[in-house]
């Protein structure tokens, strides 16, 4: 297989943080919006969950970009979920529920998981793996918690909290791939773009 670092890799994500990092890399890419729908059906373990999203979202984009013709490059999907105890806590939907979710994080571990998934518009290969991270969180007051809270970084995030941003302070150590927590595991995704021959170093 050729190796380059010169085909465009499309990002199924309206993410910041994800479009961050793709810009990273330091490789042609674009932004996609997949929009689609995130529910899955239950009973699905957490590495099911995220894998089953990031590849939907990389097979929406996919599709469009096949529709409008002859088209190159790498369609690149991601999901994550921070799950504690086996269960899976997403975006809050309003702040009591934020509170709710931090005050059970709070001084406990748990698992944040993210897929990746790598669809080929040329040979129409599709990769799709995850990664997953434990994390640490210190304990906190309710003060803090609403403080944190306050300060509206809370609302848009798996988990109620952004290890990127002032959450940071929140956490103690993690074990594993930190990229994987702010959303996009760079070490994963640089080995699938290599399996499809592009050579992030």
């Amino acid at each position: 297989m050729t190796i380059t670092d010169t085909r465009t890799l499309i990002l199924a994500s309206s993410s910041p943080r994800r479009q961050e990092l793709i810009g990273a890399l330091g490789l042609p890419y674009a932004i996609r919006v997949s929009d689609v729908d995130e529910t899955t059906a239950p009973g699905l373990t957490p590495a099911q969950i995220v894998e089953e999203l990031s590849a939907r979202k990389a097979g929406a984009v996919y599709e469009r970009c096949k529709e409008e013709g002859p088209a190159d490059g790498i369609v690149i999907g991601s999901d994550t979920i921070v799950v504690l105890d086996g269960q899976v806590l997403g975006k809050p939907q309003d702040e009591e529920d934020a509170f709710r979710m931090l005050s059970s994080l709070q001084g406990r571990r748990h698992q944040v998981y993210s897929g990746v998934a790598c669809f080929d518009l040329v040979t129409g290969e599709r990769l799709t793996e995850h990664r997953v991270t434990e994390v640490y969180m210190n304990p906190l007051t309710e003060a803090q918690i609403r403080r944190y809270i306050a300060s509206g970084e809370p609302m848009d995030k798996a988990g109620s909290y952004a290890i990127q941003g002032l959450g940071a302070t929140m956490i103690d150590r993690i074990e594993g791939d930190y990229f994987n927590v702010v959303g996009l595991p760079l070490s994963l995704l640089s080995k699938l773009l290599e399996r499809l021959g592009v050579a992030v170093i």
